[in-house]
Protein backbone atom coordinates (compact mmCIF):
# COMPACT_ATOMS: atom_id res chain seq x y z
CA UNK A 1 0.00 0.00 0.00
CA UNK A 2 1.39 3.48 -0.69
CA UNK A 3 1.43 5.94 1.39
CA UNK A 4 -0.85 9.24 1.35
CA UNK A 5 1.47 11.82 1.16
CA UNK A 6 4.46 11.70 -1.64
CA UNK A 7 6.34 15.07 -1.96
CA UNK A 8 7.14 16.03 -5.49
CA UNK A 9 7.53 19.73 -6.09
CA UNK A 10 7.11 20.01 -9.74
CA UNK A 11 3.38 18.56 -8.91
CA UNK A 12 3.20 20.97 -5.78
CA UNK A 13 3.73 24.08 -8.04
CA UNK A 14 1.31 22.99 -10.98
CA UNK A 15 -1.83 22.70 -8.25
CA UNK A 16 -0.97 25.08 -5.60
CA UNK A 17 1.52 27.86 -7.32
CA UNK A 18 1.37 31.51 -8.39
CA UNK A 19 -0.09 31.21 -11.10
CA UNK A 20 -2.52 28.17 -10.50
CA UNK A 21 -3.72 31.02 -8.20
CA UNK A 22 -3.69 33.93 -10.86
CA UNK A 23 -5.85 32.36 -12.57
CA UNK A 24 -8.76 31.58 -10.08
CA UNK A 25 -8.12 33.41 -6.87
CA UNK A 26 -10.06 36.10 -5.66
CA UNK A 27 -8.35 37.68 -3.55
CA UNK A 28 -5.20 38.28 -5.78
CA UNK A 29 -7.65 39.52 -8.66
CA UNK A 30 -9.06 41.86 -6.07
CA UNK A 31 -5.54 42.69 -5.32
CA UNK A 32 -4.15 43.38 -8.68
CA UNK A 33 -7.34 45.43 -9.42
CA UNK A 34 -6.57 47.70 -6.70
CA UNK A 35 -3.04 48.17 -7.77
CA UNK A 36 -0.88 46.23 -4.83
CA UNK A 37 2.76 45.92 -5.64
CA UNK A 38 2.57 42.62 -3.98
CA UNK A 39 -0.09 40.60 -4.63
CA UNK A 40 0.65 37.53 -2.64
CA UNK A 41 2.81 36.42 -0.31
Amino acid sequence: MKRTYQPSVLVKKRRHGFLHRLRNDTVISSRKAKGRHRLAK
